[in-house]
């Protein structure tokens, strides 16, 4: 099985400090609904591993965080695409948890739930603490200039063996040739 794991905010669709508190200020970026299409074509299982901390700091509650989810899906769906699971952390930054990334908790249920080795499987994020939770568990990662990519890069310590591409279509194109 190919595995591909993207984060949401800033890959998949627009990122903001706001947070994204409802399905209208979800708004997928540029070709990202079409990459997710060519990956799902191309064999791969696409997963989301997001954190939600906005359901704990109280911007929205788990029905809202659900119907932002079903847009996405919908969304991917009409462009020929699949997600095949998502998975998210509502806890906040000091709830001591384990599946907050750059913790490797979410990465891990995902591994164990469709049973693939973690170097047989891709993340894909925009952040320091996306690349951070992949490297813990030992999976390729590719960080992404959408979103807040850039200024991770710009701000460096990233892992050694992170890729860089200009955006999650970069990635269908190089993954789906």
């Amino acid at each position: 099985m190919r595995l591909i794991i993207l984060d949401r905010d800033g890959v998949i669709n627009a990122d903001s400090d706001d947070y994204i508190k409802s399905p209208a200020e979800w708004q997928a970026l540029p070709g990202s609904l079409e990459a997710i299409a060519r990956l799902t074509k191309g064999g791969y299982k696409v997963v989301v591993a997001t954190n939600q901390s906005g359901v704990s700091r109280g911007l929205f509650d788990l029905a809202t965080l659900n119907a932002i989810h079903a847009k996405m899906v919908r969304e991917v769906a009409t462009a020929g695409g699949r997600i095949d699971a998502i998975f998210f952390c509502p806890h906040g930054p000091d709830d001591g948890c384990t599946c907050r990334k750059p913790k490797p908790g979410l990465l891990l249920q995902i591994l164990e739930r469709f049973e693939v080795a973690a170097k047989d499987a891709v993340v894909v994020g925009d952040s320091l603490r996306d690349l951070q939770a992949a490297q813990a568990v030992g999976c390729p990662a590719i960080l992404v200039l959408s979103g807040r990519g850039e200024q991770t890069m710009r701000a460096g310590n990233m892992p050694p063996s992170a890729q860089v591409r200009v955006d999650l279509n970069a990635v269908a194109n190089e993954l789906v040739p």
